[in-house]
């Protein structure tokens, strides 16, 4: 068994006793102790070699400790200092604190004090580990959510992601809309850890995911009392992303109760926690997103327009996998690529006319649905190549070919009122199908204003399948 890593512990001070004692003592309960006498040695040494903490002289020639703890933290960031002082007054311990201190410590050194030392030492060594792994998981974060790192290379997507780079520079509100599946959580972690609120945190809260009654309490917390069950005080998801982003997913189900205090915290960034009466301020970045049609809401007074408007400062529209079929072949071998990383894996790829059939394919639940299919493809294929006997059945249909060329003009003639009158009809009806009957995206497709899109689908008695006429 190996023994335990001695934690590296540099104590600076120009008089050798202290050194010496300090050394003594650190020594004796299993540090690895180095040591400098004044700013230019303890420079050198944190440059040289990895050290855990810094005990630093509060009163030197030349540089004093406290300018040695900024130039130390130049160096490394996440590096604990802890002042030792013969002066120890209120006045000299709040301006090492405010120098980057972690703590401070009393000479002389006591016999007494070991254990109070002891303590110290270990808490401040723990709090740098804490802090610089914390560092290395956010900058793994940000690798992880750059936007290069997103899989695609369609126009549609490229002209999202060039969009939302910019978004990320900027502290405005965020109203990501799309097909469920299309990224848009995705997309929303790509804005925080591109954002000047990186280092803080992103706190996600699916609006459609907890119940009416318990959502207030999640978003804005509650008091004790405040109702049954509210034994303790319980801060809510706004008071967490303090400093950061908070993300709000499916936001139109959102109770039309909770719209108006979600309004409240937007233009004012205000809240009241449920049963308190005191009012709360908070800095935080909101990003919603939902895959309803937010405008159809409104005219159905379910969704408050002044809400929408506030959410809709910065708008982006996640389009369908079915939009951007150039990305397929990409998000396959990207899932197979993780499938290899993250397990054994010995499937070499897909056939290609198993690619094919997938690239057209609707794609309904778009790149989630994919990435499940890919999932079961590479649980049923033990080895080698998926081919196209080992897709689903519905996928091993051909699709059915589509008429898009003109009307023949037969011998006899035509009306041609009628047929223009039935293309027109044909068109409108894919573009409808096309965009799952959301008409803000299927006059879009058509070029058509969206009231004029209405006005014809009124006149022609157009409905969704199912619906009652």
């Amino acid at each position: 068994m190996s023994a335990t890593k001695k934690s590296r512990v540099l104590v600076v001070d120009d008089e050798e006793h202290y050194r010496s004692a300090l050394e003594r003592i650190l020594v004796r309960v299993g540090h690895e102790v180095f040591t400098a006498r004044d700013a230019s040695e303890a420079i050198a040494t944190v440059a040289a070699q990895p050290v855990d903490l810094v005990l630093c002289d509060y009163k030197m020639p030349g540089i004093n400790g406290l300018e040695v703890i900024r130039q130390i933290h130049e160096l490394a960031p996440d590096l604990p200092c802890i002042v030792v002082t013969g002066y120890g007054t209120p006045e000299t311990s709040i301006e090492a604190l405010r120098a980057g201190a972690y703590w401070y410590l009393e000479k002389p050194f006591e016999q007494e004090r070991l254990d109070v030392i002891r303590r110290l030492v270990e808490q401040a060594i723990e709090h740098g580990r804490l802090k610089s792994e914390n560092r290395l998981l956010q900058n793994q974060l940000r690798s992880k959510y750059k936007f290069d790192s997103i899989v695609g290379k369609s126009a549609s997507l490229q002209k999202v992601l060039g969009m939302v780079e910019k978004i990320a520079e900027t502290d405005s509100t965020v109203l990501i809309t799309g097909e469920s599946g299309t990224g848009k959580e995705l997309i929303a972690r790509a804005i925080h850890y591109n954002s000047r609120r990186s280092d803080r945190m992103l706190v996600t809260v699916n609006c459609g995911a907890i119940p009416e009654e318990l959502l207030e309490s999640e978003l804005f917390g509650h008091v004790k009392g405040a109702f049954t069950n509210a034994i303790q005080h319980r801060e809510g998801r706004f008071s967490l992303a303090h400093g950061g982003t908070i993300f709000l997913d499916e936001i139109g189900d959102m109770s039309p109760n909770l719209q108006v205090k979600l309004l409240r915290v937007l233009q004012e960034r205000t809240f009241e926690p449920v049963g308190s009466s005191k009012t709360e301020h908070v800095d935080v970045r909101v990003i919603a997103a939902t895959n309803q049609n937010l405008p159809d809401m409104i005219q159905d007074k379910s969704f408050r327009e002044d809400l929408y408007y506030r959410l809709n400062v910065l708008p982006v529209e996640m389009p369908p996998l079915r939009e951007r079929r150039d990305d397929v072949p990409l998000l396959v071998h990207h899932f197979l690529d993780r499938a290899r990383a993250e397990k054994e894996c010995r499937v070499l790829g897909l056939s290609d006319d198993a690619l094919e059939r997938l690239v057209s394919h609707e794609w309904p639940g778009n790149v989630r649905e994919l990435e499940n299919m890919m999932e079961r493809l590479l649980v049923l294929t033990s080895e080698g190549e998926i081919g196209l006997d080992d897709l689903p059945a519905d996928f091993r249909q051909p699709p059915s070919p589509r008429n898009q060329g003109a009307p023949k003009v037969p011998a006899s003639g035509l009306d041609f009122n009628d047929v223009v009158e039935q293309l027109e009809v044909d068109l409108i009806l894919q573009a409808l199908e096309h965009t799952h009957w959301n008409k803000n995206r299927a006059a879009q497709l058509l070029g058509l204003n969206r009231t004029t899109l209405e006005g014809k689908i009124r006149k022609r008695g157009l409905a969704p399948p199912g619906s009652e006429s």
